[in-house]
């Protein structure tokens, strides 16, 4: 009769879609900051250039615009956030800041080259007037808040607007990252903050969505991921302090939230992280710590005394 195991033993062959979707899989969820270190592994992994670069040509992008990722501009003016506020398509993103449009490499995740934006591409100038006030005092917040972070101020709606009492729409984009292989860490900051200008009521809304991930490897692999969503408010005021007021209520809540993570996160030892620990052995009683070195003794103990009573035993076979 045929063993009916031996078909769990015989290996199945992916493949060449399976193959592509599973390392864009592996890809597309790479920890902050360790894409390339990923991709070095995916590629060894399926030992095959051509379906790498099929993974790797459609999980890049995705994962870029997700991460929100810096890339610095050829010409030394600075760098320009990859993100969907800023896409002009799907290899040039527009920076606000610099009125340039740069094109990107995402596999390599490098800046190619960098041209002027054309008209079509930026606001009016009454809405630029409002765009750069933010720009300014998110820039300045940035630096203080978030070392190695980036930000990009975006106008989303309302381009046109020449100052008629419409709306339009500005978007703050903050996206800043840590990470570091030696102490096996690491992980990403995104803020993105929708800004709705109304003149004819003299009135700025505004509405949150943060997300945090953190990535620690240290004899092990344990990944954090938290978002937060919040909505505020403030008055439209002249365009300097418009700008300011703006970005006082984004310090201001993100200022909250990170303290309540914080809080969060100095208490996830004590709790969480316990709770995915067994509370009993096999055995279901707890073991006596304070004994442990009593137990240990009297099991050295017995197993010499074993240990003897066979020699003994021995001894007097060997006699007889």
């Amino acid at each position: 009769m045929a063993n009916h195991y031996e078909d769990e033993d015989d290996t199945v062959e992916l493949d060449d879609f399976q193959k592509v979707s599973l390392a864009k899989w592996f890809l597309q969820n790479a920890p902050s900051e360790e894409m390339q270190h990923v991709a070095k592994d995916v590629r060894e992994v399926l030992t095959n250039d051509r379906l790498y670069d099929q993974a790797a040509a459609e999980a890049f992008p995705e994962y870029n615009l997700k991460e929100m990722i810096s890339l610095e501009m050829p010409n030394g003016t600075g760098q320009v956030l990859v993100s969907r506020y800023g896409e002009v398509d799907g290899s040039h993103y527009l920076d606000p800041r610099t009125a340039q449009v740069a094109a990107v490499d995402h596999v390599k995740q490098i800046c190619k080259s960098v041209r002027p934006a054309s008209d079509d591409e930026l606001p009016s100038n009454y809405v630029e007037q409002y765009r750069a006030s933010v720009d300014a005092e998110v820039l300045k917040y940035v630096e203080e808040a978030y070392p190695r972070g980036s930000c990009s101020v975006y106008c989303t709606n309302g381009k046109n607007n020449h100052g008629d009492g419409g709306e339009f729409e500005l978007t703050v984009v903050i996206s800043t990252s840590s990470f570091s292989p030696k102490n096996f860490r690491g992980g990403r900051w995104r803020s993105v903050w929708t800004v709705e200008l109304n003149e004819e009521n003299e009135s700025v809304e505004l509405r949150g969505h943060i997300h945090v991930n953190a990535h620690y490897f240290e004899e092990g692999n344990v990944q954090l991921a938290t978002s937060y969503e919040c909505s505020d408010s403030t008055v439209m005021q002249d365009v300097i302090e418009t700008g300011v007021s703006i970005v006082a209520v984004i310090r201001h809540q993100e200022s909250e939230y990170l303290a309540a993570l914080e809080d969060k996160y100095s208490t996830l030892s004590d709790t969480t992280f316990k709770e995915l620990r067994r509370k009993l052995p096999v055995t279901r009683t707890q073991f006596s710590w304070d004994n442990a070195l009593q137990l240990s003794l009297s099991r050295e103990a017995a197993r010499q005394i074993s240990m003897s009573s066979r020699v003994q035993s021995l001894a007097r076979v060997e006699e007889v």
